[in-house]
């Protein structure tokens, strides 16, 4: 009897241990992809190479599309979701990678309506689908207490996701989120980026990338080929005119801790920003120096220490 137990607690966890084993076999969209396709998926696997963890790929089938998840870390380790920044997919992570998979298990989600490895099936008519499907994506990966990262947009859309689930995450941290606490500001930077809409797209990217980022040059070659590529085969999201500040009662709704970094040369927000996160229950924001938009390439170093500081002193 206690062999048949033993027999059954093995049997058990082997299950376990293989339940994602499914979501590993990469889908004909991948293995058969078109000309552009298939040069914009060895981009991205190129800047993958840049993960110093090891790492597994899951693509995970949902309503609308097939999600792809890439996840390191101890799988003891408590969960930790990143959502990435406009057309930036979860290869932006690669600074950071290795200082978050230390002690969480980490799962980098692509978005599906952008460039990445995500898969679209049909057409979304609302924001709310997008976050029912980071819903479907995080009940599948059997989520159910986490804590998220969000930069830029990827901010915006995780605090529309705290809204509606605060019972299952458990701390937020954004990276310059868009359009969040407070409009876009106009800046000089803002400026040229409309100015150059008069230019070629491979114009439009670099304006972007200098306005965006203090140090373009710290940018991995690597990954700037795999933004470069995905930055041509995009079209504006339609849903970024959805994209309104929260007004600050609904803010104040969050109960979880809440971390908001942003850079000193930050197009998107301002002091402004970290004045209103230290109105919320739990809200702590700082301003990064030598930073802009993308902090988390700009000052990986700091920035990492930052968000781990905060997530390794959580109140219990």
């Amino acid at each position: 009897m206690k062999n048949i137990f033993f027999l059954f607690v093995f049997l058990l966890s082997l299950s376990c241990a293989n339940e994602f084993d499914k979501y590993k076999e990469r889908p004909k969209y991948i293995t058969e992809a078109s000309a552009s396709d298939k040069a914009y998926f060895e981009t991205y696997d190129k800047t993958l190479q840049l993960w110093d963890v090891s790492y597994e790929e899951l693509y995970i089938p949902t309503t609308d599309g097939i999600a792809h998840v890439i996840v390191s870390g101890p799988k003891s380790g408590e969960p930790l979701v990143l959502l990435h920044g406009m057309n930036a997919s979860s290869t932006m992570w690669y600074p950071n990678i290795q200082s978050l998979s230390e002690n969480h298990r980490v799962y980098a989600i692509d978005f599906l309506l952008e460039p990445g490895k995500s898969y679209l099936y049909k057409d979304m008519e609302s924001i709310d689908k997008v976050i029912d499907w980071y819903k479907e994506v995080l009940f599948v990966l059997k989520l159910d207490s986490y804590h998220v990262i969000g930069a830029s947009r990827g901010g915006w859309l995780s605090v529309k996701l705290a809204l509606e689930n605060q019972h299952e995450i458990k701390s937020l941290v954004l990276l310059s989120p868009a359009q969040t606490f407070s409009w876009i500001r106009p800046s000089e930077g803002l400026l040229k980026n409309i100015v150059s809409l008069l230019s070629s797209k491979e114009k439009r990217i670099e304006q972007s990338l200098k306005t965006m980022s203090s140090n373009v040059d710290n940018i991995s070659d690597a990954y700037l080929e795999q933004y470069y590529i995905g930055t041509e085969k995009d079209s504006v999201n339609k849903f970024l005119i959805n994209m309104k500040p929260f007004p600050n009662d609904v803010l104040k709704t969050l109960q979880m801790p809440v971390l908001v970094l942003i850079g000193d040369d930050d197009i998107i927000n301002t002091e402004k920003t970290i004045e209103i996160v230290k109105t919320l229950p739990k809200g702590k924001g700082e301003i990064i120096k030598n930073a802009g938009h993308f902090l988390s390439i700009d000052q990986a170093e700091e920035v990492n220490k930052k968000m781990l500081d905060f997530l390794n002193n959580l109140p219990d």
